[in-house]
């Protein structure tokens, strides 16, 4: 018996009736030879982690564009906390781990640079609209390793398009990711605008300090403890009413704080004006995109080339790039 039927027995021994397990996937859009050492959605994970879409998160913005200092989170850290987060979730209720991991792993990938500030700005501008979630599955689905794709199975690739909107993942494991997004986002959010000067724990609402908890830890081990207690032994992943609305009550004390704070925000109308440089200049001169993208405007029009190469552009890129474009140079007699 090779290593991989072993962790497919024992998934089916240990694993909750509600999990959704590696030897029962709907499999891929491509089908592959089965890896003797790896599960299905094992393999989905090292995929995620090696391409270069991840690589990039490092330098995309989380909520701060350009922080001064090295403490601020970044969408790369993010995405690792997210994937803490639901992995604990997932271990808790006998859930599928491996296949929790590789969504939450994937799951921001198609993020734009200066963050939702650069997502707004394209679906502004693209025709068609632009959403992050829809670009992940996109970069899993069509854009990495030269176009093929990493034919990711279908419950990854459900978990990653459905981590945010309307539509709610068709596994459990998609679920949890989607929970854990917004409880590591609101609280690490929190982390940072006090780190910045934009909030103190005091200005938390008091009511929710006393239901949720007065610091950043509390507050994430209420929120995570509740969704394992509310979901527990059913087939849904929810939180419970009074810890629900608290959650919401303290996401809309961010749009209000924070995500629409002039001091957080205050530099998102220079970052939309260079997504806004890029996506003019790039529509006028598709030429002058890389090899890997101009092949996109044949098969897959030019608006979405464009959209595809912007969104994969890091702050640091797009910022170097539009200054080397855009500002001129001091005129210098030699």
């Amino acid at each position: 018996m090779d290593i991989r039927r072993e962790i497919e027995n024992r998934e089916r021994e240990s694993l909750s009736s509600f999990a959704a397990l590696a030897c029962r996937s709907a499999g891929r859009c491509r089908p592959e030879e089965e890896c003797d050492l790896r599960t299905c959605f094992q393999r989905d994970r090292d995929r995620i982690i090696h391409c270069g879409a991840f690589r990039r998160l490092k330098h995309k913005t989380q909520v701060f564009l350009s922080p001064e200092g090295d403490h601020y989170r970044t969408r790369l850290t993010h995405t690792l906390e997210v994937s803490q987060i639901a992995r604990t979730v997932a271990r808790a209720l006998r859930l599928n781990e491996d296949l929790t991991e590789a969504i939450a792993l994937g799951h921001d990938l198609g993020h734009t640079p200066f963050g939702h500030a650069g997502e707004r700005k394209l679906n502004e501008l693209c025709s068609t609209g632009f959403a992050h979630n829809e670009q992940s599955l996109r970069v899993v689905d069509r854009l990495e390793k030269d176009g093929r794709g990493l034919n990711l199975t279908a419950e990854v690739r459900d978990g990653i398009v459905c981590h945010t909107g309307p539509r709610r993942a068709a596994t459990l494991e998609g679920r949890i990711v989607a929970f854990a997004d917004r409880i590591a986002y609101m609280n690490h959010d929190i982390d940072d605008a006090i780190r910045a000067g934009i909030l103190t724990e005091e200005d938390i609402p008091a009511e929710l300090r006393k239901t949720l908890g007065g610091s950043k830890t509390v507050r994430i081990n209420t929120l995570v403890r509740d969704v394992i207690d509310a979901s527990r032994d059913t087939n849904d992943i929810r939180m419970s009413a009074e810890i629900g609305q608290a959650s919401d009550e303290l996401h809309a004390f961010m749009f209000r704080c924070v995500y629409t704070n002039p001091l957080a925000k205050g530099e998102e109308g220079k970052a939309q004006e260079i997504v806004a440089y890029f996506f003019r200049r790039l529509m006028n001169n598709t030429e002058v995109l890389p090899p890997d993208y101009s092949t996109l405007v044949q098969t897959d029009g030019r608006e979405r080339a464009v959209c595809d190469y912007i969104a994969s552009m890091t702050d640091n890129y797009c910022v170097r790039e539009y200054t080397r474009l855009a500002i001129p140079e001091s005129w210098q007699v030699l």
